[in-house]
This record gives structure tokens, sequence and C-alpha cells, in this order.
């Protein structure tokens, strides 16, 4: 994993790419790469690479990046890893394609040689790279199925720049800084900024799943080359028995869990108390790996309380041979950090500082890469969303053929029932939202619902924020193709926004800030293909059982049983100090919103009203 970054100035009139810009980039990725740095320009200066790198596959300078084709018609600056690395190797060597590294990124160059921009279909990892083609005289992006390796781009209608952080596109100091309200307003109804927007008007995240082309007459809008929604379509139509359940379960996880050992360096794990971490542990150890370290985060607060991850963690450990480290972290580590995890922390997000913390603990271990159960629960109906969500629209669905009647109750409700309206506003908008996927999801995921957003921000960039975002468009646009069944649906939906825009994303920067590669065999595409058969036949609870009895040695019924809380922060009594709020009100469910106003002062400062 490693830090990316660009400059191309397509336009005739665009000033060639300058150094300053181009390395500023860069560097202000150190922690993303700091066992190397590199960077190539074109004869006419008009096209500059530039990479930063973790070195994790081929540890030897002769990996190193941005690499050129031997041919020097091709040069490749890449982040990820490609996990099918080595049988995309002997097929290629088959061909007659000759090697001069160990590396999987000379790989994207030999497969871009011989099929253009159609290899990503041959692809199995997490992924964004730029390929610039001398012959073509083009620039060719590509990020991976679910989006787990970032890309933002930046196009002023001269030159297009991209790069993996919003904030290192910033730092290179040509990059505008004009505030986007629709990554505003979405952040607000989400805790998360959804893609493809920014906090940055010029600023988009490539999109995942697609790849993009740019040459002398500009970029071209972006193209998608797979959707988890039509792979959860097929497997539908193609419904496996459900007594095949376990068996195809267990393959399919193992398959993933042995594609993503992958590496020349040691992989640890992240291991809570949980099912998707303690599956994976046992699923490592039946892949033969050996003398395996998990980390497991705890807390001084939680000691001795249920929330507390360590003491059934290292009963999962000692189940499976596992070397356990177990981080206790207090409030005041916490505090100490806050500066740290902010200016970290690339967009704002309400989640994430389980990650900082559990990857800070793997850094001082001396690990380089860890496994992840994120991907788990969205895969394996693990939510209150698989229960919640259909129950709703089959309950609400027919309110849908009254227009406005949502609406209207809200507000009524609103003036009869005021308490209500700051307690428990999301029941007052149920029948406005919960008869459709779409509406339901936002009521079940979101932070704030579209009606409390002028009494957090100007009310000009609410509804230029809302008409730009579309949130009910966009989720339905996850849907398409339709999926086939409730629990295909809450899948797609919980895939491609909430795992994607906040937990892999989360991942990304704080694993990053700490120089630790955090890889999800549970966020894998071919395993989506193996298991999507089967999917349709999951249930909230039967699914997860499945997962834990994966390995040879099942997990204990104690840990299948136990209620969810993953890598839990005592967030209710830390921001309570944080914001001077009460803590009582704080604890009844109000920390999410607590803090993401917390974070919008510390780190934003929104936006003037749009001029009318």
């Amino acid at each position: 994993m490693c830090g990316l970054n660009g400059v191309y100035a397509y336009h005739y009139a665009a000033s060639p790419v300058t150094e300053r810009e181009l390395l500023a980039t860069r560097d202000h990725m150190a922690r993303r790469g700091p066992d190397g740095e590199g960077a190539w320009w074109s004869q006419d200066r008009r096209i500059a690479l530039a990479h930063r790198r973790l070195s994790i596959i081929d540890l030897s300078e002769r990996a190193a990046q941005p690499m050129a084709s031997q041919d020097g018609r091709l040069v490749v600056t890449f982040n990820g890893e490609i996990y099918n690395f080595p049988e995309l190797k002997a097929e290629l060597e088959a061909k007659g394609r000759r090697f001069r590294t160990t590396s999987d990124t000379e790989a994207l160059l030999h497969l871009y040689a011989l099929h253009g921009e159609d290899m990503v279909h041959r692809l199995r990892g997490m992924f964004a790279f730029a390929i610039w083609d001398e012959d073509r005289q083009g620039l060719f992006l590509a990020r991976d199925p679910y989006g787990i390796k970032p890309l933002y781009t930046a196009n002023d209608g001269w030159t297009f720049r991209f790069a993996s952080q919003v904030k290192a596109l910033l730092a290179g100091g040509k990059v505008s800084r004009d505030p986007e309200p629709a990554g505003v307003v979405g952040f607000h109804l989400w805790g998360s900024v959804p893609a493809p927007f920014t906090m940055y008007r010029e600023i988009r995240a490539l999109p995942a799943g697609h790849t993009q082309w740019i040459d002398k007459l500009g970029p071209r809008e972006p193209s998608s080359y797979v959707r988890l929604s039509e792979v959860l379509a097929e497997g539908a139509r193609r419904r496996t028995p459900d007594a095949e359940r376990p068996r195809i379960v267990r393959e399919a996880v193992l398959d993933s869990v042995r594609a993503h050992l992958l590496a020349d360096v040691e992989v640890g794990i992240f291991l809570s108390a949980g099912v998707d971490s303690g599956a994976l542990l046992g699923l490592m150890r039946d892949a033969g790996q050996s003398g395996i370290r998990a980390i497991t985060l705890a807390f001084e607060e939680f000691r001795g309380t249920d929330e507390d991850e360590a003491p059934l963690a290292a009963q999962v450990a000692q189940l499976y041979g596992a070397g356990h480290v177990v981080r206790r972290v207090s409030k005041r580590e916490f505090q100490d950090d806050l500066p740290a995890i902010l200016e970290a922390m690339d967009q704002p997000s309400i989640d994430g500082v389980n990650t900082w913390f559990v990857a800070k603990a793997a850094r001082e271990a001396g690990l380089k890469v860890a496994l992840s159960g994120v991907g788990g629960d969205e895969l394996f109906a693990g939510y209150p969303s698989f229960r919640d969500i259909p129950r709703w629209v089959n309950w609400l669905g027919p309110t849908r053929a009254l227009p406005g009647l949502g609406g209207a109750l809200r507000r009524v409700g609103g003036v009869v029932a005021p308490s209500l309206k700051r307690t428990l506003p999301k029941a007052l908008s149920l029948v406005e939202y919960g008869g459709s996927y779409p509406g339901a999801y936002l009521l079940r995921r979101g932070l704030y619902l579209p009606s409390e957003l002028d009494a957090l921000l100007d009310g000009d960039v609410v509804r230029e924020g809302l008409r730009r975002l579309k949130p009910l468009q966009r989720v339905a646009g996850c849907l398409k193709p339709d999926p086939g069944t409730p629990i295909g649906r809450v899948v797609a939906m919980e895939s491609a926004n909430y795992l994607h825009h906040q937990l892999l994303r989360d991942a990304d920067w704080a694993g990053m800030a700490h120089s630790i590669e955090v890889r999800t065999p549970l966020v894998d595409i071919e395993l989506l293909r193996r298991l999507s058969p089967i999917v349709p036949g999951f249930s909230p609870g039967a699914a997860k059982r499945d997962l834990a009895g994966a390995p040879t040695c099942p997990l204990p019924a104690q840990i299948v049983e136990r209620s969810k809380t993953g890598f839990g922060v005592p967030t209710a009594e830390w921001i309570a100090a944080e914001t001077n709020a009460r803590p009582r009100a704080i604890a009844k469910g109000a920390s999410s919103r607590a803090w993401s106003l917390e974070l919008m002062r510390r780190q934003w400062t929104p936006p003037a009203p749009i001029p009318s």
C-alpha cells in the first residue's frame, strides 16, 4: 500500500507541470509510503507521475515506482495489492512476457500491454493506479470494485491532477478550495462524505469499480466496469440450496483469506471479540499460517464490563495459537492524539478513531500488514438494518400511494409532540421515508434527516447541497439492477454506502497514518461472486453462524451469541468532555451527532451562503 499522485497538463495552453507541485503533493503522503519515493516526467514535461512506497511485495529497489515497461511505452504508479498476482504472472510468462521483478506492480504493465483497458476484469485485489500510455498519449486510471483504495481527481479545464488523498491535492497549491455544498450536506446526512463528492467543488473521487481515460481532449466521464448489485442479481438467478451454505462459506472465505496473505512481510490481524475477525484468525491457521500475531484494542473505561473486548479475544487467540497483543487506550491518550487524528483524517468522518488506535498498536508491534474483519456485517447480514429495512418497506410501502402524507405527518407530529422532534426525530419521519428501500436506508443509517439540516447549516447551502447530492436517488442507484431479494438489496446498500464511504475510507486514512496496510478478506469481489448464489438464503444471525463455523475449529458459542460491539470506543464520555455536552444526553444516542458537530467546528468552517 502506498501513496500515488500525478499531474497532466493536457490542454495545449496549460502551463507545464512544476516540480514543486508534484513533490509537495507526493510528500504530503509520506506516512503512506515511508520506504521509498519516486517521480517520473515525460520529455515534454506535460505529464508527471509520483509515488510514496510502503514495501510489501518484492522489497527490493527494483520494484520502486513509478515503474516503466521495458520498452518505455508505459509507466505506472500504483497503490494497493493484486492478490491473484502469482496466477497472473504464470499466465503472462506462458504468453512470453518477461518479468524483471517479483512485484505485482509489473503485472499491471504487462496486462495493460496485452489487454488495454479491459485489464481490470483480470484483477483481484484492492487497487488504485494510473498508467501513462506513450503511444496513445493518454492516461488510464482505475479503482477496485469496492473502492478499498482511494483515488481523487481534480480538473480545472486545463490540467488534470490526481492523488490518494484530498489533502495531498490541496497541498500541491493549485487546486481550488471552494466548498462543495453536496459534500457538506452529505456529511451531515451520513456522517461521512458520499462519493464522488468531497468537501471541495473541484475535487472528486473516482467511483469504486470505475476507470477513466484522459488525453489531450481532457478527461472522459468515469466508466463502470463492475457493479455490486449486478453481481448480487446474477447470483440470485443462480440460487443455491440453503443446505450448501456452510460448505460454500467455508471454501469461499478460506480462499479469500489465502489470497490476502500474499506478502513478503509478516501479516497480523486486528482481533475483536466478534465473529468476523475471530473466523478470519481461524482460517488464517487453516491456510497454513503460523506465528500469527493478533492485536486487540481495549479501553480503560471498559475494563471489567461486557464491552471489554480483551478477555474473549484472548480466548480466541489461545484457541488458534496466536500471539496476543492487548493495547489499552485511555481518555488521556485520546485527547493527546486528537490533533494528529484530525490532521490525518482526509475527509470528515464520525468513525475511524478505533482504527487509528489499533493501527497505532500494530505499528508499535512492528507490523506492516494486518487483516481486518471489516465488511463481514455487510456481507453476512450482521446489522439491524437487515431486519428493519425490509420490515419497514413491507409495512409502509402502501403509504407511497399518498404523496406528501409522510411529510405532513412529520410536520404535524412536530407541533403536537415537540419533545419527539428533539429526542426521536427519526420516529416522526418513519412514514415519510420508511416505504422504500432508499428511504428506509436513510432513516436507518442517516445521521441527520434532510428536514433537520436548516437548523445546522445556511438554508441556501442546504438547498443547493440536496439538489446536487440527490441522496435518495443516489442510494437507489446502487440497487440497479435490482439485487432480486430483500437481503441482497440491503447488502448492496450497506456495501456501496456505509462500507464504502465510511468504514473502508476510515481504514485507509487511519491505517496509513501509521504506515499500516489494512487488508479486508471479507471485502473481495471474487468472494462476493462465489457467495452471491447463497446470499438470498441469508438471514440475520444464521449467516454469521455459517461464518463462525467456517474454520476447522469453529468459534465457541459465547463468541457467536455475544451481542455485537465491534471495536467500540467509549465515545460518549470522551465527546462529552470535548464538547461540554451533558453526558446523559450523549449516552442516550446523540454521541455521533455531537462528534460530527465537533469535527465541523475543528476541521471545517461552514461555507458562506450561496449568492442568489
